[in-house]
């Protein structure tokens, strides 16, 4: 019987093969920066140590009780224990379209609606439902960093177009111009925005479409935190202000932030139905159908009210305050009040030259190892959305959780 060695990525083929043991598409994969950090996080926490740890995405909040209930009801349901089209349950499609109608004014058809496992799944499906080798995407950054990744994975390459706070993280049309190429496919287009909380005003919004429809390119829009904006800040979606765009956009959303559900993995990409039909088969070789229980369950979340999300955005509402201020008030450090979803994206180039408990840090990667390491705080820097100089920084934490970490990085950045 044939026995498994114990082997590693950099070990020599086996005799009669050529090539990396890995296959270069994959091993060219960045793993995922951010759930990096909470994986160190959370083990530092299991050490006993304790860690406040800003780096999850997630809501601290449980999912809501009336979601949780028609989970386990579908559990003791023979009917959930098999197999669904691919696509998704026809209820929940129908929900999803609904609740679209009801949430952002676009219309859409069942049909156009493909239900996946989270909305990672979405993004993947979409680029390589859309992009042919060579195929570019404007991608503004800072930007969450799974769409690089999944635009190279489907052939596509990845076009940066920087963005700053002077400018409050979004994009221009003239940006936009100045990057477009013959070879551009797709515009990525987030509003709230991951990392920078940036939203971009619907005059903005609708400069942006029309520049893509006169160019004749996709665009990709994550609605994924239309729910969680703030002040006067308002969401808007780009094929409802550009209706124009209907036939070449492709909505991707899901359950996981506006509903706590991120272990749930629901989410789901909306738009033409040759583009859905096309990403059905796809998704049909690669995962099938979502699991049947969390789909009742996101059937029961998208078909209810949005009680659960206007208690969660007014505690989001009052963490942001508070973050933006203490940040604010560490010297060195420059934050601009995030506008939308729940990160606040601070400058820390300030710091750079510092010596801080012994070291002295040049970049933002530095400075948040320094945190982790001497402070027991985990943040992501910036490194890992394609802006040095910032760390990206969650308060979907607790409010006693989030004062005493920002005090140990004022603590650990005012101590020479």
């Amino acid at each position: 019987m044939a026995q498994l060695t114990e082997t590693g990525p950099g070990a020599a083929a086996p005799p009669g093969t050529t090539g990396n043991r890995i296959s270069a598409r994959i091993a060219a994969v960045a793993p995922s920066a951010t759930l990096a950090v909470d994986a160190k996080a959370k083990a530092l926490q299991a050490v006993g140590e304790s860690v406040v740890g800003f780096g999850a995405g997630e809501p601290d909040f449980p999912t809501p009780k009336a979601v949780v209930a028609a989970a386990e009801a579908a559990c003791r349901e023979p009917r959930n224990h098999r197999y669904t089209p691919t696509a998704g349950l026809p209820e929940l499609r129908e929900a999803i379209a609904v609740k679209t109608r009801r949430d952002s004014g676009l219309e859409v058809a069942p049909g156009q609606v493909l239900v996946t496992n989270g909305g990672k799944q979405a993004v993947a499906n979409a680029f390589a439902a859309l992009c042919d080798p060579g195929d570019e995407v404007l991608v503004p950054a800072p930007y969450w960093t799974t769409y690089p990744e999944a635009i190279v994975l489907a052939g596509g390459v990845p076009v940066a177009v920087p963005t700053d706070a002077a400018s409050g993280f979004r994009v221009s049309v003239d940006q936009l111009e100045a990057a477009w190429t013959p070879r551009t496919k797709v515009l990525l287009f987030v509003s709230p925005s991951n990392p920078t909380g940036a939203v971009y005003p619907k005059d903005e919004i609708e400069a942006l479409g029309r520049w893509a429809v006169e160019h004749g390119i996709w665009v990709v829009t994550d609605e994924i935190y239309e729910h969680l904006v703030y002040g006067d800040a308002e969401h808007h979606s780009m094929p409802v202000v550009v209706p124009e765009l209907a036939d070449t956009c492709v909505v991707v959303n899901g359950v996981a932030k506006t509903y706590a559900m991120t272990g749930w993995r629901v989410g789901w990409m909306l738009g033409p139905a040759d583009v859905i039909a096309a990403a059905t088969n796809l998704q049909s070789h690669e995962t099938s159908n979502v699991a049947n229980v969390s789909q009742r369950a996101a059937l029961a979340a998208v078909s209810g009210d949005l009680s659960a999300v206007t208690m969660m955005r007014q505690a989001f509402d009052r963490r942001r305050l508070t973050m933006h201020r203490m940040l604010n008030e560490i010297d060195g450090v420059d934050c601009l009040l995030p506008e939308g979803a729940f990160y606040a994206f601070p400058s820390v180039s300030g710091l750079y030259g510092r010596t801080l408990r012994g070291r002295t840090c040049s970049t933002s990667a530095e400075l948040a190892e320094l945190a982790i390491e001497e402070a027991k705080v985990a943040v992501v820097p910036g490194e890992a959305f394609g802006s040095p100089g910032y760390f990206r920084m969650s308060y979907a934490l607790g409010d006693e959780d989030l004062v005493e970490g920002v005090s140990r990085l004022a603590g650990l950045f005012g101590t020479g």
